[in-house]
């Protein structure tokens, strides 16, 4: 009997978690890979700016990788490029859009990958060694998103890249259900899903439907308007466009990746805006109120963004004003919701007429819902399903999905970052496991912030630091100074003189102790001092900062 063929896949991200998106699609020895995301830090990820995936994996397989390719342009699909790139240079793939997006990221960390971004229209199709790539215009909260089909020696795969089911977008071009169909006809191995809104029930509203909530919005407001929302969100900012073009309000776009992003979607034709719509920021304090529109990043809360500075009175060249419009265009990532309150709180504060999501709708979801993920299953007809882009809770209700219209539980697997899913034209299975997880940027370093580093943080903010400083004689090993005291985060020096008092005494106690016994170091005299400290902080104060014992010789 011949030895079958074999093609894995195995997920380095974007599992069990929203973000750092990254999947590797391998068959005998080559390899392609879609997407390079990050994820941004959780709140106890103390300092830590993003976290990217551990590609160990592709590192020592390098030579294998064939190429690189790119769904869309969102920062947990491409924000890992920079740190991937210097340790694999392959080609990439992508729309213009997406590849322009990159192209501007890649310059900022002083990359020049220009050379290897190779751009794809949706019909389009590209033969990467012995996989055949063809790409699928779908819809999402982003211009230029591309579904994939992979089609390889084994069977296709199919990934929907983020999607939804959009009848009326923006830019007049719907999902491609045809091309979803033809290859659920020719029959289609494994399908990936995005999981991202499973939990809510029926369709995802079209995109369209805001240009008459902003026009109405437009309409209504006396003074300026200030619209907050993800600067990649190109249809969104079109329909803002828009809607200032029938109100005659002239339009500043404001935060530095509003900007850029609108800088490259007008250049490669995105975005559509009228000659003598536009104008510099500085000019707006020159025009009436009711003829401006101000376009800015903050739909967040993010604490240096545009709004929020604006909110809180520390923007350079905006400043709220009562009878100011503000609308917040954007859903809450979770984890956000403080951050966001809080600026709407300022903003109100400040005299503004502020228009958010749970009060109005001003914001439509760009991934599909129950009944649009069910849709894209019955056009696909995949043998074996795995779904992806969501946490745990959300992977377990989309293969609950799969499995009511008709996909057997056995083809239905619900994988972890890391797992080897292996399949023939007829089987699947969980094959093994590769090295997976998150590595920590932190300022310039990468991957050198570790567990122990943000436990050690943790304690540090939660507990504080005390430090004891002795010096002491090289040759007779008696004390000549301390031990000295140094709080920060645990206890006021001064308001605390009798407690500091009894920690050099317990300190003293401790290294006469030990100065008496022969076989006592330095190693073991600081493990002593800390335990001893530890113990009667706690018993006294019933907090454990960090101790920290220094010992010089002189």
């Amino acid at each position: 009997m011949p030895k079958q063929n074999k093609l894995s896949l195995i997920p380095l991200g974007g599992l069990g978690e929203i973000g750092k998106n990254m999947t590797v699609v391998e068959y005998k020895n080559q390899i392609i890979v879609i997407d390079a995301g990050i994820m941004f830090p959780e709140e106890e990820m103390l300092g830590i700016d993003l976290v990217i995936p551990d590609i160990t994996y592709l590192v020592e397989n390098k030579e294998k990788v064939l190429g690189l390719i790119l769904t869309h342009g969102h920062e947990d699909h491409i924000g890992a490029l920079p740190y991937v790139l210097p340790q694999l240079n392959i080609p990439i793939y992508g729309s213009r859009l997406t590849l322009g997006l990159a192209e501007a990221k890649l310059q900022e960390h002083g990359l020049d990958r220009k050379a290897r971004l190779h751009p794809v229209n949706p019909g389009d199709s590209v033969k990467i060694g012995s996989f055949k790539v063809d790409f699928i215009n779908v819809n999402h909260s982003i211009a230029g998103v591309l579904g994939l089909a992979i089609h390889t020696p084994v069977g296709t795969i199919v990934h929907t890249a983020d999607f939804k089911i959009d009848h009326t977008p923006v830019d007049g071009e719907p999902l491609d259900f045809r091309k979803f169909a033809e290859l659920g006809e020719k029959g289609v191995l494994v399908l990936l899903s995005d999981s991202t809104n499973v939990e809510r029930e029926g369709y995802t509203v079209s995109e369209r439907v805001l240009a008459e909530k902003f026009e109405e919005l437009f309409h209504r407001a006396e003074g300026r308007l200030i619209v907050a929302t993800f600067s990649s969100n190109i249809h969104r900012v079109q329909q803002v466009v828009n809607a200032a073009i029938l109100h005659n309000r002239k339009v500043a776009f404001v935060g530095r990746s509003m900007v850029n992003v609108v800088s490259i979607a007008k250049e490669l034709g995105y975005l559509q805006i009228p000659d003598g719509l536009e104008v510099e920021l500085d000019m707006i304090d020159r025009l009436p109120a009711n003829q401006v529109a101000i376009v800015t990043t903050g739909s967040q809360g993010e604490p240096l963004s545009a709004l929020s500075r604006m909110a809180t009175g520390e923007h350079r060249k905006v400043a709220i004003m009562p009878g100011d419009t503000v609308i917040i265009s954007a859903s809450a990532i979770p984890g956000n919701e403080k951050l966001i309150a809080r600026t709407i709180n300022h903003l109100f504060k400040k005299g503004a007429n502020v228009v958010y999501e749970s009060t109005t709708g001003v914001h439509v979801s760009g991934h599909a819902r129950q009944e649009e993920l069910k849709l894209m299953l019955n056009l696909v007809k995949p043998k074996f399903f795995l779904p992806v882009h969501g946490e745990y809770r959300h992977l377990v209700q989309h293969a609950n999905l799969a499995q009511e219209i008709g996909i057997p539980s056995e083809n239905v697997f619900i994988a972890e970052n890391g797992d080897v899913l292996e399949f023939t034209a007829n089987t699947g299975r969980v094959a093994g496991r590769v090295t997976a997880g998150r590595v920590f940027v932190d300022g310039l370093g990468v991957g050198d912030v570790g567990s122990v580093v943000l436990r050690d943080r943790k304690q540090l903010s939660q507990d504080g630091i005390l430090i004891a400083v002795i010096t002491i004689d090289r040759d007779n090993g008696k004390i000549l100074a301390g031990p000295d005291i140094i709080s920060r985060g645990f206890v006021y020096v001064r308001e605390a003189e009798s407690l500091m008092e009894e920690v050099r005494g317990r300190v003293k106690v401790v290294l006469d102790n030990c100065l008496s016994q022969e076989n006592c170091d330095w190693s073991m005299m600081k493990g002593r001092v800390r335990e001893t400290l530890s113990k009667f902080l706690y018993e006294r104060t019933k907090r454990r900062p960090m101790i920290l014992p220094i010992i010089m010789e002189v």
